[in-house]
């Protein structure tokens, strides 16, 4: 349709139908004849400096540095200014099926977003936590889209002025306003518009701080952005920074001598992309002019020489195509396979660089990669180390005149920083806060940490309680990685210009990232300024070199490639020496996957522990990001809306993790909605297909329902046969603490689920079917996770386009109920004795598990079910059988190797306050990670200690060890199994 057409109905809507939608929202993979138009998308960059030859393109990798060629809260919108309006999740959403025209040029304002962080045409997960919509899919978050992106880009062509909703109000008719509080107080809560620096922004801070006291730890990009963010919002911010001085490891020195002065980097240096870039969006602010980074690097080789341009060429397409190699095989390797070991196999598979000078710069090209990463390539995970890079921001990639300090200094502005203060400890609690540092206690409501990685790694911080142990795994995988500088300040420029790098290569391959990559600061320091770069292996080494030793091998190297010119190269003014692997507040650059870590690490780090008390940022808490200024301070901006939340919910008494967004309540009605049509239905299964029925492979899901009251059957043979069983269960609902009805669910085929209805022998032998043949685990509603929402979305979509009266699929197996019910009540009543034993024997685990409406055990309906077959391999299950089944100290003893499962992850499932869903999800995936040998000890140590009162807590006739009746492994057919 016409978007001219469109406005004869109304200034605002389209009658448009979804599917008609005039608009197009391009991706990556677009219309390769459709160039996107960026020319609304402001560039904070008025300096291309347009200069560049035929030379190789170095550039890429060095000026980022990219990692390659070619680590949250969920929450409700909250009212944390006096400018956001109230809680979309507080309103009722007056939901349109019209489709609301802003701007004709939406395409434009879909990439302007898109450059922010958001998807073009769908929402982010924190949107659909955050209940923005009240449904996810159809015309409501379309529209809500359109209002999202049109404030986005209103702020960004000019981003030093405060935008508020009412410059919206003549562009947005009233119907839809519902939707521009949704879409404004997310964007300014969540700090995507009105941050930064600019006059108008800053003077929102209020002057006397109304609400409650934060404590953060470090003045770095991720905490100054966190708490001028906190002080918008109208906290008390005090900031506690073990250095004299602001910035972390973005630190600018300068540098002087005679009448010479330069700005020197000696930390972060580099703005990796300019579109959507924060920092971008300060340097905006403050007027100031980006120098891009032009993309010329000349190697020259050891002795002097420049590297011949075929070779370098040749060598260079060797490279990118062993990372293309490594990257497919990275899918059919084990996790723990190392990045080095897998470049070096392919390399001399393929016979790539096989002289001395091709492997000369063969190495070259891994010492950047190593600083890419901050890290040995040894040490990199192939699977993961590149998990990042979709994400990586467009634009060029810039230099600040003057120095990266320059923003430091704006941010700190007016921001209350105690310098010298060396953390100690932090404690936490549902109380507050208390922080030791420098011989002072500090006490405040909430307390935010952004010390970097290596920080945590040392142990120098005591955390009070230690801190959760998936934390501390996740400190523990991640790498953290080393790059070194040397900053020179010359009393003239000898070097040209018209590049701002140039590369030196090393015939050995252990000092290959010494002083390889050299920066020209010239144009961009104030002065003569070069910065020589050191990476991988050499920069561990560095660290121990005398600073005049280093001098003197860089001298030696400039000299040996510009004195064969005819080019004096003099003693410089003054030198500087980094040292960030020893240095006491950082132990090292910036972070990396290492071998074992993943980007799920990224996110463990970010998570908040102690009830909202204690929270975590920088560039090590960003799976997006990691190891870059901006994702240091994007997660400062994160942390602010977070901590924001936990705030506002204790004010009014609420418990964040017991409060599910409007969209889980649709969601939750909705797939109940469709379950009491199901397209397959036998036994205690049922099932909902997506997209076509004469698809096998189409989508499905899955629902299993354990509870008494199950349909009537018909066969006046089996009626008291039924109203038995569902006395049984009625009473084992008692036991579990009145609890009426048990859904679990899985995703899976319309195939898959068809071969599960032919299984036969009852429920017991589906659910093991289900479990070991098509290995699928089932998790509560929220487990199914947002993959799912699309699929219901589409589900509801397609029914609601049947006609009254018309027939639909549906197959039914009610006679199959009546084992199910029999054999379920067998296993589901052990697992009340389970929980007997675990009263008995470990009765804090206990009233935890009461505490959070766990008492059921279904998380233990596997373990009993199959004999812990799914939880070993098959050596280990048949010793484990062996012990169970000759009855060893008990017919009962598998009851108490479920107890001591329990027990053995007692901490990490208290520590992490685990809900149904999470600790579900997680006794699933321990299949596979369980010390059985420590396991039994456990279970022999609690079945003596439990002595004749654990026995006690199992009655007589309760099934023993295998076999027994209706298992998988022995099964015999019951009466009632009707096939």
């Amino acid at each position: 349709m016409d978007q001219q057409n469109s406005h004869q109905t109304s200034p605002y809507i389209t009658n448009s139908n979804l599917l008609q939608l005039p608009i197009h929202f391009p991706n990556s993979n677009s219309n390769p004849n459709c160039t996107p138009n960026f020319n609304s998308i402001p560039n904070p960059n008025p300096n291309p400096n347009p200069n560049s030859n035929s030379t190789p393109n170095h550039s890429l990798p060095l000026s980022t540095p990219k990692k390659k060629r070619t680590k949250s809260s969920k929450f409700s919108n909250k009212n944390l200014n006096s400018d956001v309006g109230s809680s979309s999740s507080a309103r009722t959403q007056v939901v349109s099926d019209e489709i609301i025209s802003i701007n004709k040029d939406s395409t434009s304002e879909a990439l302007i977003a898109l450059s922010a962080g958001f998807p073009a045409d769908v929402l982010t997960d924190d949107e659909i936590e955050a209940g923005v919509v009240s449904v996810v899919g159809g015309i409501e978050q379309l529209n809500y889209i359109l209002i999202r992106n049109h404030i986005i880009t209103k702020w960004r062509e000019n981003v030093s002025h405060w935008v508020t909703k009412d410059m919206f109000l003549d562009v947005i008719p009233k119907n839809f306003y519902g939707l521009l509080d949704s879409a404004y107080n997310y964007l300014v809560s969540r700090g995507y518009v009105n941050f930064g620096v600019a006059p108008a922004i800053k003077e929102r801070i209020l002057a006397e701080p109304s609400k409650g006291r934060v404590i953060i730890i470090g003045a770095g990009l991720a905490g100054l952005a966190a708490a001028r963010q906190l002080m918008s919002f109208g906290f008390k911010v005090i900031v506690l920074e073990g250095r004299k001085r602001a910035g972390g490891r973005v630190y600018t020195k300068k540098m002087e001598g005679g009448n010479k002065v330069a700005a020197a980097d000696l930390g972060g240096s580099v703005l990796t992309g300019t579109l959507g870039n924060p920092l971008g969006i300060l340097a905006r602010q403050l007027s100031y002019t980006l120098h891009k980074v032009r993309g010329e690097c000349p190697l020259y080789r050891a002795d002097g020489k420049p590297v011949d341009k075929d070779l370098d060429q040749k060598v260079e397409a060797a490279y990118n195509r062993l990372l293309d190699k490594a990257s497919k095989f990275r899918q059919e390797v084990s996790q723990d396979v190392s990045l080095g070991v897998a470049l070096e196999t392919f390399r001399e598979v393929l016979g790539d660089a096989v002289n001395d000078e091709e492997m000369s710069l063969f190495n070259w090209h891994l010492a950047n990669l190593e600083y890419a990463n901050a890290g040995l390539l040894s040490n990199l995970s192939l699977a993961f180390w590149d998990q990042d890079d979709i994400y990586d921001m467009g634009g060029d990639h810039c230099f600040l005149p003057g120095g990266n300090g320059r923003l430091i200094q704006a941010l700190a502005e007016n921001v209350p920083i105690i310098f010298g203060k060396t953390v100690h400890s932090i404690r936490y609690g549902s109380g507050g806060v208390q922080v030791v540092a420098g011989g002072q206690v500090f006490e405040g409501d909430m307390a935010l940490c952004t010390v970097p990685l290596g920080v945590l790694k040392s142990g120098s911080i005591k955390f009070i309680p230690e801190l959760p142990q998936r934390k501390l795994d996740a400190i523990k995988r991640l790498g953290f990685g080393l790059l070194n500088k040397v900053a020179m300040l010359f009393p003239c420029v000898f070097w040209d210009t018209n590049v701002d790098m140039f590369g030196h290569v090393v015939d050995d391959s252990s000092s290959r990232g010494e002083f390889f990559l050299f920066f020209s600061y010239a144009t961009v320091a104030g002065g003569p300024l070069l910065l020589a770069l050191v990476a991988g292996e050499a920069a561990h080494k560095f660290e121990i070199m005398p600073p005049t030793d280093a001098v003197t091998k860089v001298l030696h190297i400039l000299r040996g490639i510009y004195e064969p010119q005819g080019i004096e190269v003099p003693e410089p003014i003054q030198t500087v020496c980094t040292r960030w692997g020893s240095d006491p507040f950082s132990f090292g650059s910036y972070s990396n996957v290492a071998v074992g870590a993943s980007g799920d690490d990224y996110d463990i780090l970010a998570e908040t522990v102690g009830e909202g008390r204690l929270f975590f940022a920088g560039e090590a808490t960003t799976r997006r990001y990691p190891a870059t200024m901006h994702g240091a301070f994007l997660t400062g901006l994160r942390e602010a809306a977070n901590m924001a939340h936990h705030a506002s919910v204790r004010t009014s008494h609420l418990k964040v993790e017991k409060k599910p967004s409007k969209n889980a309540y649709s969601y939750a009605s909705l797939l109940e909605d469709l379950f009491r049509e199901p397209d397959l239905e036998f036994g205690s299964f049922s099932v909902i297909f997506a997209g076509k029925h004469s698809d096998d492979k189409s989508a499905a899901i899955l629902r299993v329902t354990f509870n008494g009251s199950q349909k009537t059957n018909h066969d006046a043979t089996r009626t008291e046969q039924h109203h038995s069983n569902k006395s049984l269960f009625q009473q084992l609902q008692s036991h579990f603490n009145n609890q009426q009805e048990l859904h679990v669910y899985t995703l899976l085929s319309k195939k898959q689920a068809l071969e599960l209805r032919e299984v036969r022998g009852g429920d017991e032998v589906r659910l093991n079917f289900l479990s070991e043949k098509l290995g699928v685990k089932l998790v509560g509603r929220k487990g199914l996770g947002s993959s799912a929402d699309s699929i219901i979305a589409s589900i509801k979509a397609e029914r609601g386009k049947r006609k009254p009266g018309s027939s639909y699929l549906t197959l039914k197996s009610g006679c199959i109920w009546l084992i199910s019910i029999k054999s379920a009540v067998k296993s589901l009543m052990q697992n009340y004795w389970a929980m007997q034993l675990v009263e008995l024997l470990d009765n804090p685990l206990h009233d935890y598990f009461k505490q959070k409406d766990c008492l059921n055990y279904f998380f233990c309906f596997r373990w009993v079910l199959i004999q812990f077959k799914r939880e070993f391999d098959l050596e280990k299950t048949m010793r484990l059988w062996e012990v169970l089944w000759t009855h060893y100290l008990s017919e009962h003893l598998h009851l108490y190797v479920c107890v001591a499962i329990l027990r053995r992850y007692r901490s990490k499932i208290i520590g992490e306050e685990m809900d149904f869903d999470t600790l579900l999800k997680f006794i699933n995936e321990l299949s596979g990670h369980i010390d059985l040998d420590a396991t039994l000890r456990e279970a022999e140590a609690l079945f003596i200690c439990a002595g004749e009162n654990g026995e006690a807590c199992i009655p007589p006739g309760t099934p023993p060890s295998f076999p027994f009746e209706g298992t998988s492994m022995y099964y015999q057919q019951d009466d009632d199994d009707v096939l």
